[in-house]
């Protein structure tokens, strides 16, 4: 891996590859720049990819610098971006790659920003009386302190139960069964420094974005769920409506990950969106 230096001294990592027009790729919470190898093959011979470890993740310690906070990952996407002269660059976010990229829209705007494409995401997390379109539909004040308490008593448990025992019933029998994939899971977030990954979180959770959709001007793919852990199909419709001209995608069947179940059909979709004139 290479790395860049963050405004704050941090070195942040990422790889680089494959030839053309700039594609910044950006991970989901707890997972890496890994995240994005199974489209590679499809997107190297007309991208250039520049896949990061976020700060505090992919098993990098921070040292001295910033936790990472929305506001700090944006600006470490910045960094990027002038780092290595990206004028006009395509940004694809997942989970969190898409909150950061939300903050990233808020805080420096899109002049930088050629496409972007959303993968399974809501704006705001938090639930409230007049808010439904965050995590289960139903993720109050009172949830999100027993998941903040929950992250300090067991980090690796907390995550594994936040993906299972929400709208995708799959998630919840694999989980239970203890499958092979659960406990890779568990062994992977054991592996890595939780303090980081919960300051990230409560930063996550405290957001919200509604205001920053309608501000989108460059054009905009989203890529939901049909059966997301997390998301109804309401928030993918609601997020599309906010976006001007926005393109949706609906992955009957998927989880949290649609590009991970239906990688050829992610490929294709996000290669015909990127070379659109």
């Amino acid at each position: 891996m290479t790395h860049f230096q963050a405004d704050d001294g941090t070195r942040i990592h990422l790889k680089i590859s494959g030839d053309g027009d700039p594609l910044v790729m950006l991970h989901g919470w707890t997972a890496s720049h890994q995240e994005w190898f199974p489209f590679l093959d499809g997107l190297h011979p007309t991208h250039r990819i520049y896949r990061w470890d976020a700060r505090g993740h992919g098993g990098h310690p921070l040292v001295d610098g910033a936790p990472p906070t929305a506001a700090r990952m944006a600006r470490d996407l910045a960094n990027l971006l002038d780092h290595y002269a990206l004028k006009k660059a395509a940004v694809v976010g997942h989970s969190m790659g898409a909150l950061t990229l939300w903050q990233y829209i808020r805080d420096f705007g899109t002049e930088r920003l050629s496409r972007v494409c959303i993968i399974d995401q809501s704006p705001k997390l938090m639930t409230d009386a007049e808010w439904s379109h965050g995590i289960y539909g139903d993720f109050d004040a009172d949830k999100a302190a027993a998941m903040m308490a929950s992250l300090h008593e067991d980090f690796a448990e907390a995550v594994l139960k936040l993906t299972a025992f929400g709208l995708n019933q799959r998630a919840r029998e694999k989980y239970l069964a203890n499958a092979a994939g659960w406990q890779r899971s568990r062994s992977a977030l054991r592996d890595q420094a939780a303090d980081p990954l919960i300051a990230c979180w409560a930063s996550l959770t405290a957001a919200d974005y509604r205001d920053v959709l309608a501000r989108i001007d460059v054009p905009a793919m989203l890529v939901y769920g049909g059966e997301s852990n997390f998301y109804s199909t309401a928030t993918a419709h609601y997020v599309a409506g906010s976006i001007p001209e926005s393109i949706l995608h609906i992955y009957e069947g998927t989880d949290h990950s649609p590009h991970q179940w239906q990688r050829e059909r992610f490929t294709r979709d996000l290669l015909d969106f990127l070379n659109r004139p």
